[in-house]
């Protein structure tokens, strides 16, 4: 069976809820203003595509591969992208609601987080380094055994990291924010 192939199509205010994406390659398409809220959107290939104003809550997105994918303004609330194929791994998300969702063991060097809020997001065992997070909201977001070598907290808050279970080599931070490196040390900081 041959898969689909789309290239440098543009989708704009489709509610995949209703209409089913068809599975295959899209490479370079844009996705604008489209549901994928809680659908199935298992074994498709997205490359150097862009989503805008997406709201892809709780989809289902195993095996499924995103190579050099921007996501911009997008809800992406509970979304288990530990279940993507790891193999290529790139996106980008800029202002971005990713609340609950889980990077467990994935390897995504580079990745660029701006202004996204990433509350209770699951980094344990990640590989993130060089990883930048600007202007992020990390509260209650789990770092355990996670590489974050040479990555960037300067403009992140409310993050809790201890640097003892976790590669911090050469990590980036702000002196008015390394209380979050230190809560687990019980001092006081004033």
């Amino acid at each position: 069976m041959q898969d689909n192939y789309f290239d440098s199509k543009e989708y704009l205010k489709i509610d995949f809820t209703k209409t089913n994406i068809k599975k295959g390659e899209y490479d370079n398409c844009t996705f604008l203003n489209c549901n994928f809220d809680s659908i199935h959107a298992s074994n498709i290939q997205f490359v150097e595509c862009e989503f805008t104003e997406c709201n892809f809550s709780n989809t289902i997105l195993k095996n499924t591969s995103f190579k050099d994918v921007t996501f911009k303004n997008c809800k992406m609330i509970g979304v288990k992208f530990n279940e993507c194929n790891p193999f290529l791994l790139q996106f980008s998300f800029k202002d971005c609601l990713l609340n609950f969702s889980s990077f467990y063991q994935l390897k995504i060097l580079n990745t660029k987080f701006n202004n996204c809020n990433l509350e209770e997001v699951d980094f344990t065992e990640a590989q993130i380094s060089n990883a930048v997070f600007e202007n992020c909201d990390l509260k209650n977001a789990v770092f355990d055994q996670t590489n974050l070598e040479n990555s960037d907290f300067r403009t992140a808050f409310n993050f809790i990291i201890q640097p003892n279970q976790n590669k911090l080599k050469n990590a980036k931070f702000n002196r008015d924010s390394i209380e979050g490196l230190l809560t687990e040390f019980k001092i006081t900081i004033e």
